[in-house]
């Protein structure tokens, strides 16, 4: 398996995580009160933009070309290592 097929297998495992994450905090937004339940879907939406820019990111893996690929590894690990911070804080935010 070369490099960029291991890259896009972690990042399809993150999405598949993060998916997960939103699953089970779109449960407990169910059964919130009325603002609380507010505030949950908001901070679901914020988790749903981090994952949507996820996917269009391994998409623009998956599409490259493999001299593309070696050119934009190192930019795609720097956005992808955003996209994760920013989630994991959305997710801070919504279990305070």
């Amino acid at each position: 398996m070369s490099e960029r097929d291991e890259w896009v297998q972690k990042m399809q495992a993150k999405l598949d995580e993060w998916q997960a994450e939103i699953d089970k905090l779109s449960a407990k937004a169910e059964q919130a009160e009325a603002d609380a339940k507010m505030k949950y879907k908001e901070q679901i939406e914020e988790l749903k933009k981090q994952q949507e820019e996820g996917k269009q990111k391994l998409r623009e893996m998956q599409d490259a070309s493999e001299d593309a690929w070696d050119r934009m590894r190192e930019g795609m690990e720097s956005a992808w290592d955003s996209m994760s911070q920013a989630f994991k804080d959305a997710m801070k935010r919504f279990n305070k």
